[in-house]
């Protein structure tokens, strides 16, 4: 079993709570950020510079690599886009570059994040990890990004890509911004409410991410969502319900999701009908498999 784990993106949603549980269960950890600290343990790396402390590598088993500029947040300018795609596809070849100058490294496992965008907008269709890599801006970055990723193969690393849903925390994401217009009693279905979304409790990420470490029969691509996805309307009344809000029967147009995102509304209305059986096959055990029940951990109910 890995012994020292490095993360990169540690102090991002994930990151944050995967350092935190790494640590309980006895895990030492290594973080990479573009920032010194004054933890030991933390060391730097400009992706766009090529930068990197080397000595990151040290003790290190495996490499749990979540470090990427946040898809959401901005508008998609080209600038943008490029920032998106370069802050994942080059961090990874400046991990396997670093590797590959360092042959007396220990590392045997290259954990990834990747993301459901990978399939575009795919309607009801049920997705599999063998579904094809679909179309848009999005599932563009995941294709670099993926095969970025699949470069630590010359390196003889056992390769796990975890490509995620909506992950639901109370400490930020998406589910916050989710729920902000149900808090203010305008919550309704976004675009024609039927998209699918495919969504994972915080706690199975952060377990999902350990299982992949742990579990050496793991390896290529992995949906990291719960195994029953819900469409935008039901995840809103979902909400509504928790939150004792009402839920109109309206929908917001596309058309005015787009005035206010712009490209990004492709990320917004995205149908994702995924998956969880291979995660399933390979022993992972959800501690969230409905929606309503993680709802209520996270709302205190």
């Amino acid at each position: 079993m890995a012994k020292k784990i490095l993360i990169t993106g540690a102090t991002g949603l994930v990151g944050t709570a995967l350092k935190k549980q790494l640590l309980s269960k006895g895990y030492g950890v290594n973080t990479l950020s573009r920032k010194k600290s004054n933890d030991p343990n933390n060391f730097t790396w400009d992706v766009y510079q090529g930068t990197i402390e080397a000595d990151c590598l040290n003790g290190v088993d495996a490499i749990i690599h979540l470090a990427g500029e946040a898809v959401a947040d901005k508008n998609w300018t080209a600038e943008r886009k490029k920032q998106i795609i370069d802050s994942r596809v080059k961090s990874t070849e400046l991990l396997f570059k670093t590797l590959k100058a360092n042959p007396a490294h220990q590392v045997k496992s290259f954990i990834s994040s990747s993301a459901v965008g990978y399939y575009g907008d795919c309607g009801d269709e049920i997705l599999t990890e063998e579904s094809p890599n679909g179309y848009g801006f999005l599932a563009e970055c995941c294709k670099l990004w993926e095969d970025a990723v699949d470069g630590g193969k010359k390196l003889s690393l056992r390769i796990v890509k975890l490509r995620t849903g909506i992950v639901f925390s109370n400490d930020g994401g998406a589910l916050p911004q989710l729920d902000k217009a149900v808090r203010l009693f305008v919550g309704a279905a976004l675009g024609t409410g039927k998209q699918w979304t495919p969504w994972l409790h915080i706690n199975d990420m952060v377990e999902m991410y350990i299982e992949a470490v742990e579990n050496p029969k793991m390896e290529g691509n992995y949906n990291a969502c719960a195994p029953f996805p819900v469409t935008n309307t039901a995840l809103t009344k979902a909400i509504a319900k928790h939150l004792h809000r009402p839920f109109w029967p309206i929908k917001v147009p596309k058309s005015v999701l787009s005035v206010v995102l712009g490209e990004r509304v492709e990320a917004v209305l995205m149908s994702n009908n995924t998956s969880a059986q291979k995660i399933l096959d390979a022993g992972f055990k959800f501690e969230f498999t409905h929606l309503d029940d993680a709802l209520a951990a996270l709302y205190g109910r």
